[in-house]
């Protein structure tokens, strides 16, 4: 296998043109199904955008504006990158999110084409670039308004940039991938140390190179110290060294396992089993594969995730990508095609069956936001499971059901959609309004706290005694799959068992 192969003039076109062309095609496999997946979001995405907003009005790094300072985002900083977008409010900061998400995919897309171009002489390694425009997690997640984006380009720059002779620049890019997300450590740290075996680029001046311990030193640095710095200022400001969706969602073993077999077998690492090829294979594309292992190892044990369309593997998906074009380098042409077969047949699943219903979801929040402003309207503090959508909708004070952005219900026992919410709290917050989740295609009943929602604390929050007298409904979204209630405390002797019309039907006379 040849790595690194010269690019003269071929036909008409310069070395220089070629690569031009190349990542406009990385660029746009990227780009295109991201426009597809463009309405894609979650609510998590408006909880940032909140955090943003007050720090763009000068409140501070809050999620309510007059509460504490909280760590409620868990890629530390990204709310201040989100803050010159924010005055606007939180779906400017959104909206701010998603164009940056889409952009540094895109371009870094680009740049791992050209990776993929270097990684051999025999044409069979592009065809691993089809798994970027199938892929639905990849498309979806550049644009959803998280980090996730922009993690994920600095994923594909982690491994792009040694196989084009920057090894420590990768590392580099691994580094700042671990330090928004922390379970990302573990593979930026085995990138950077095997991306020493990767090609190099001649010392410049004839200056002899440095020795292989001090890069490798170098490159761990690289790519552990800004974990470590994230870490440390955790600590110094909030009082513990993790982020608090860590305390308010503790891992499940066996969930994590279960997520993590799904998302290698419907994201595309079913084109690298290829034993017989691994042999074949020089140390720094054999150090990809160890990465990728180690990375989805990782995922398993932070207990996998609850958000849609394997969030967590997003990142590494571009390194696979990248592995099956040596992969495929190496392999027998026959072999190979079966393999990208199947991968690309996981991943065109994933985007058939769910892409659809993905691009709409950000339509669907934003129709429940304008349905239920009205009902909120006055509202001082408002309890919920959901907060990121209510943070847009209303600016009372939100007590999180959940408790990623809330310290004292983070440390509840339970998990984050079924903390054991004690019956004091919502008079202790001096809580005025209730949203609750009902489950699919359930009704509101009568009384209300005889209905079923959809998570175990909105379930507990409606048992709670006293709760169908101190809470009665005013509107229900009319969303089919987004049934939320909206409960106040009744002023003037208002019926609590008086199911309101939906606020849809209201909106649409």
């Amino acid at each position: 296998m040849s790595i690194g192969v010269p690019r003269g003039r071929t036909g008409g076109v310069t070395g220089r043109e070629r690569s031009l062309l190349v990542a406009l095609a990385g660029a746009l496999s990227a780009l295109i199904p991201a426009l597809a997946l463009s309405g894609f979001t979650v609510d998590d995405a408006l909880i940032t955008a909140r955090y943003a907003h007050h720090l763009a009005l000068g409140l501070g790094y809050r999620f309510n504006a007059a509460g504490p300072v909280t760590d409620g985002v868990t890629p530390l900083g990204w709310a201040f990158v989100l803050a010159p977008f924010a005055a606007g409010g939180p779906l400017a900061a959104l909206a701010a999110a998603k164009a940056l998400g889409a952009l540094a995919w895109t371009l870094a897309a680009g740049v791992l084409a050209l990776a993929i171009d270097r990684a051999s002489a025999r044409p069979i390694r592009f065809a691993a670039l089809a798994l970027v425009p199938a892929s639905a997690p990849l498309a979806a997640w550049s644009v959803a308004g998280m980090e996730t984006g922009v993690v994920a380009a600095l994923g594909a720059l982690a491994v792009a940039l040694p196989t084009l002779g920057g090894a420590l620049g990768g590392a580099a890019c691994a580094g700042a991938a671990a330090a928004l997300r922390p379970e990302l450590l573990p593979f930026a740290l085995v990138v950077a140390l095997a991306a020493q075996a990767a090609p190099r680029r001649d010392a410049g001046g004839g200056a002899p190179p440095r020795p292989a311990w001090a890069r490798a030193l170098a490159a761990l640095a690289l790519a552990g110290l800004p974990f470590v710095a994230v870490a440390v200022a955790r600590l110094a400001i909030f009082g513990r060294a993790a982020p608090l969706a860590a305390l308010a969602k503790a891992p499940d073993a066996a969930l994590g396992a279960r997520y993590a077999l799904a998302c290698f077998l419907l994201t595309g690492p079913l084109a690298l089993i290829a034993p017989g090829a691994w042999r074949a294979l020089p140390a720094w594309p054999r150090g990809l594969l160890a990465a990728i292992a180690v990375h989805f190892l990782a995922v398993a044990a932070a207990g996998g995730d609850w958000m849609p369309l394997s969030r967590l593997v997003v990142p590494a998906l571009p390194a696979v990508v990248l592995a099956a074009a040596h992969v495929a380098s190496v392999a027998g042409a026959r072999a190979t095609a079966l393999r990208l077969a199947l991968a690309l047949a996981g991943e065109l699943f994933v985007m058939v069956r769910v892409g659809p219903t993905a691009a709409r979801v950000g339509s669907d929040r934003l129709r429940v936001v304008e349905e239920l402003r009205g009902a909120l309207a006055g509202a001082e503090v408002v309890a919920a499971l959901d907060v990121g959508w209510l943070g847009a909708a209303t600016g009372a004070t939100l007590v999180d059901l959940a408790g990623v952005t809330d310290p004292a219900i983070a440390a509840l026992p339970g998990g984050h959609t079924t903390k054991r919410i004690p019956g004091a709290l919502l008079d202790a917050r001096r809580v005025d309004a209730l949203v609750l989740l009902l489950a699919g295609g359930e009704a509101l009943a009568s009384p209300w706290p005889a209905s079923r929602f959809a998570r175990g604390v909105e379930q507990r929050v409606a048992r709670l005694p006293g709760a169908g007298d101190a809470f009665a409904p005013v509107a229900v979204s009319g969303v089919p799959h987004l049934r939320y209630v909206v409960l106040r405390r009744p002023a003037g002797g208002a019926d609590a068992g008086q199911a309101p019309p939906d606020a849809g039907a209201q909106r649409d006379r």
